[in-house]
């Protein structure tokens, strides 16, 4: 089968709601990163095949296929077409495996891949909120099939997350000793310069806003839970945010005739789904079945990123794949760094790519949580 290569991967940094980049347009934050990642490749635009990117809540100025919006808002090529995806917060992970699977399949050789989203101009569930104007109160109510396989308890986020603390076991002091480990993480990473290669600075902001220099446990135990009689608080969750990333993913012929130099090879790609109810747990089964499938066990795996959307998700991931946690989110997650949904796939994966190469690491996996009970996993192999 033919290889599908990381040419490169840039990103915005990470603003927080209401930050440094909550007033840029969604397509010029998605432009940003798109017209760096041209830059820094020095790749003929006119070559490019394909734009795919992830984005939720594509509605206002997220609406209309953001995907082709973002590459005409970085003056890019009118010929070159771009189509958008929403497997939520998987979005532009899944971005990344269409790319790379159209390049494997043979039918492109170039393809730009990445994700946008400004939750604070459109914020989080905004589509399915709108939905309300029409009669539906969420996506599930008035479904006949929906119904009768799983009847009408709540489906969300927020009550997923708590349900995975109490089937693990996992008490609020472990979740924000996770926490607080993220934040120092980040802010060790910023310091030491680690994301500087990856961001492309915008509207003045040059490192990602989200991680507390302050974070401690006294103000973590002053929160409260986010359902009643609970132990899942917001200092646990993912922030709200503000990005884009752009991966450049590249056949064989596409490196010799472009005289490109890749940076990555996609050793594995996959997605499997779980419990819909449970919602986030899907990491566990699909991380099983990326490493089944190639034969691979986590001792072979250098470096692992998981999305902290909460932290039980990664705890109840560590337990059950008895997962070495010194090599899991080094540079912090989430929690600190933020989740700008339809645009964190694509951050995971530049900083993981980065962070191969600075510890010269041959394999790093990456994989997150989706609505739906959804996970991606893919493995990259450092060149």
């Amino acid at each position: 089968m033919p290889e599908a290569y990381i040419i490169d991967a840039v990103r915005t940094p990470v603003g927080r709601r209401g930050g440094g980049l909550a007033a840029v347009h969604s397509a010029d934050l998605g432009a940003h990163a798109i017209k760096a990642l041209v830059e820094r490749t020095g790749v003929d635009p006119e070559a490019v095949d394909d734009v795919v990117f992830g984005c939720v809540d594509a509605i206002g100025s997220q609406a209309g296929d953001i995907a082709r919006t973002a590459w005409l808002a970085a003056g890019l090529p009118e010929g070159v077409p771009g189509t958008t995806v929403d497997r939520q917060c998987g979005s532009s992970q899944q971005a990344v495996h269409f790319a790379a699977q159209g390049v494997m399949s043979g039918t492109q050789d170039l393809v730009v891949a990445g994700g946008v989203q400004n939750m604070s101009a459109i914020p989080i569930s905004a589509a399915m909120t709108t939905g309300q104007e029409f009669g539906f109160s969420d996506p599930f109510s008035g479904s006949k099939g929906w119904l009768e396989r799983y009847g009408d308890q709540e489906i969300s986020q927020f009550r997923s997350a708590q349900m995975i603390a109490d089937k693990w076991e996992i008490g609020r002091e472990e979740m924000e000793e996770f926490a607080l480990e993220s934040h120092r993480r980040a802010v060790a990473a910023i310091d030491a310069g680690y994301f500087a290669g990856e961001i492309a600075p915008l509207e003045g902001v040059e490192v990602d806003e989200g991680p507390r220099r302050t974070a401690d446990r006294d103000k973590m135990r002053s929160l409260p839970p986010l359902t009643e009689g609970g132990s899942v608080t917001a200092a646990v969750a993912s922030q709200i945010s503000d990005a884009s990333a752009a991966l450049l993913i590249a056949s064989e012929a596409a490196v010799k005739d472009h005289d490109l130099t890749p940076r990555a090879r996609i050793h594995h790609l996959s997605v499997r789904g779980d419990d819909p109810v449970f919602m986030l747990t899907a990491p566990i089964p699909a991380t099983r079945w990326a490493l089944e499938k190639t034969g691979m066990s986590l001792d072979d795996i250098d470096l692992v990123e998981i999305n902290e959307a909460f932290a039980p998700i990664v705890l109840s991931w560590k337990r059950e794949l008895d997962a070495d946690m010194s090599k899991v989110n080094v540079n912090g997650g989430a929690i600190a760094l933020g989740h700008p949904l339809g645009a964190t796939g694509a951050r995971l994966m530049t900083t993981l790519l980065n962070e191969m190469e600075r510890r010269d690491a041959r394999y790093g996996l990456q994989t997150m949580c989706e609505g739906g009970g959804q996970a991606n996993v893919t493995i990259l192999e450092r060149l």
